[in-house]
């Protein structure tokens, strides 16, 4: 990579300057933070109040400011704190993306408690499973949600007692269950709650990701590692601009860099939910973090999008490059002005190099993407503006406080170019899976996270993935183990075997194949098959592709199923 970025990088991160870091002992390891990182979310929250009746949430025709969000937001809190919610409880949150989701959210940091992002696609079931793991004493859902919710609750309210709050609904109610209207009502009769001493490695959230053993993992994430990626966004965003600044005035300006910025703190059109770290993390962070206003959508619609855009002129967008491609692809596209956005990214996915172009030939901003995963609290690589353009395959270069390795199949450092396992460190590494020892020892290694992706760096230190994380699928952006999947088939009386893995497709990226083998004598039909999973697992993870076969399936040495032959031989590639 040029010198500038060099030199905007060691400017930034040397001693004493914004975004310095040091190595200090995190679990008994020594680990890289940032030296200027507020002590947790907290803070920054708090902040906030300074941006006053600014705009904060914006959903459809309904707008709430700074000055009224920490209104609710304590109102909440103190009814929550009154219900017996302390630092260290989990409160769950059960909804799509309404503005009660993160008005939720703060109230429960603010209390020091633990905030659980439950996935709002999942089934009874489901959920019922994840209430079970994390016991939390509160649960805020929807009307929809609760009906998926009411007919466990006399079992999961058995294990002890939960209180249930209702958002957006106005259907009876089960007792036990209040209006979020008559939660802020009462929460406004009670004193606000204050302090509350929260430590940079107290727990912030627990974010749910698909599980490799049928199960979702609930991966903990602390106040210090969600700041430390907070901070690892803004340092990417800075050092992009001063490297293109010295460019700039060197006389060697980058493609790209005539085009304006957006305008400052315009804000972020979401979506992605926030039951993600995507959404949560890298959009409602960093947005409430600078004053921005947070753009919810009630779906995805991409000429809707557009038009949001147009009236609110947000300066990001973040989604999936799926949706980023039905944008730029949208016959709206050219009837609707963009020009306020300054990033097209998002994460969840790659972003193909064909859309890196099409994106900077099409749009005044500029395209992004970001590498990360749940259990790092967002990115370990970003990659965007003239260095995007620059290397549109790569996924871009650890932040500042990532250290990062390529190991081969025994945690032997490999030599830059050669493809192994990356394997990373730093202050935004997770605390571990909730009621997960094993998984924890064996996913965890001296502080060193093992991502499970295979990948090589260059010379210039960016980073190309080559494969993810074994037998999964990655559908619109949302992670689908195969043996999460392949349990619920299994769970069918007819099924011998059941091999599950990728099929390429051109809008999702990749939808879920199956080869199925039946039990001699039985039988099973597509449909069958498809209403059978989709009782057990949330809709994206049900399989569009069905294969039955008339043999057992192929094996390795080890008895495990060649996956990539049976892919081969379905799909082709």
């Amino acid at each position: 990579m040029d010198r500038h970025y060099k030199e905007a990088w060691e400017e930034l991160t040397v001693e004493g300057a914004p975004f310095s870091w040091s190595n200090i002992e995190i679990r008994n390891h020594m680990t890289r933070v940032y030296d200027s990182a507020p002590a947790n979310l907290v803070d920054i929250w708090s902040m906030s109040v300074a941006h006053g009746e600014k705009d904060y949430l914006i959903y459809g025709d309904e707008r709430i400011s700074y000055a009224q969000a920490h209104v609710e937001v304590n109102c909440f809190a103190s009814y929550l704190s009154d219900l017996g919610v302390e630092h260290g409880d989990r409160v769950a949150i059960l909804m799509r993306n309404y503005p009660e989701w993160v008005l939720t959210y703060w109230a429960v940091a603010s209390l020091g408690a633990i905030a659980v992002g439950m996935n709002a696609w999942w089934t009874g079931p489901e959920i019922e499973f994840a209430v079970n793991d994390c016991e939390p004493k509160v649960i805020v859902c929807d009307q929809e949600r609760l009906e998926k919710l009411a007919p466990h609750l006399s079992a999961l309210r058995g294990e002890g007692d939960i209180h249930v709050v209702a958002v957006r609904t106005k259907a009876d109610l089960h007792e036990g269950v209040i209006h979020w209207k008559d939660a802020i009502s009462a929460g406004k009769e009670l004193p606000n709650v204050s302090g509350v001493s929260i430590e940079s490695d107290d727990d912030v959230c627990v974010f749910y990701t698909s599980g490799t053993t049928g199960h979702p993992k609930g991966a903990v994430l602390t106040h210090r590692g969600a700041v430390s990626n907070l901070l690892n966004l803004a340092f990417w965003s800075t050092m992009s601009k001063l490297a293109e600044q010295k460019a700039v005035e060197a006389g060697e300006p980058p493609p790209g860099s005539e085009k304006k910025v957006g305008e400052s703190n315009a804000g972020s059109l979401l979506a992605v939910p926030l039951f993600h770290v995507t959404g949560c993390n890298c959009c409602m962070h960093p947005v409430t973090a600078v004053g921005g206003k947070l753009i919810l959508m009630h779906k995805w619609d991409p000429e809707q999008a557009l038009e949001i855009i147009e009236k609110e002129r947000p300066t990001t967008f973040t989604g999936v490059p799926t949706m980023a491609r039905e944008l730029v692809n949208s016959p709206d596209f050219s009837k609707r002005d963009t020009s306020s956005l300054d990033s097209l990214g998002g994460g969840g996915a790659a972003v193909q190099p064909d859309l890196v172009q099409k994106i900077e030939e099409r749009l005044e901003g500029r395209p992004s993407t970001g590498y990360g995963l749940t259990e790092v609290n967002g990115v370990i690589t970003v990659n965007a503006a003239h260095f995007f353009l620059a290397k549109p395959e790569s996924a871009g270069s650890p932040c500042p406080v990532m250290e990062s390795r390529i190991v081969d199949e025994n945690g032997k450092d490999l030599p830059t170019g050669e493809k192994g396992e990356l394997w990373v460190k730093g202050g935004n590494v997770f605390r571990g899976y909730l009621n997960r020892p094993e998984a924890n020892q064996e996913i965890l290694t001296e502080g060193w996270f093992h991502t499970g992706d295979i990948a090589y760096f260059d010379e210039d230190g960016f980073l190309f993935l080559v494969d993810r994380a074994k037998d999964m699928v990655l559908r619109g952006g949302e992670n689908v183990y195969s043996a999460e999947v392949e349990a619920a088939i299994y769970e069918h009386p007819s099924i011998a075997e059941a091999a599950v893995f990728a099929v390429p497709d051109e809008r999702l990226g990749e939808t879920v194949g199956v080869a199925i083998y039946l039990l001699p004598g039985t039988t099973c039909s597509n449909q069958e098959l498809k209403d059978h999973v989709s009782s057990l697992i949330a809709s994206f993870k049900v399989p569009e592709h069905i294969w039955f076969v008339d043999e057992a399936l192929p094996r390795n040495a080890n008895g495990k199923f060649l996956k990539r032959e049976l892919k081969e031989r379905f799909v082709g590639s």
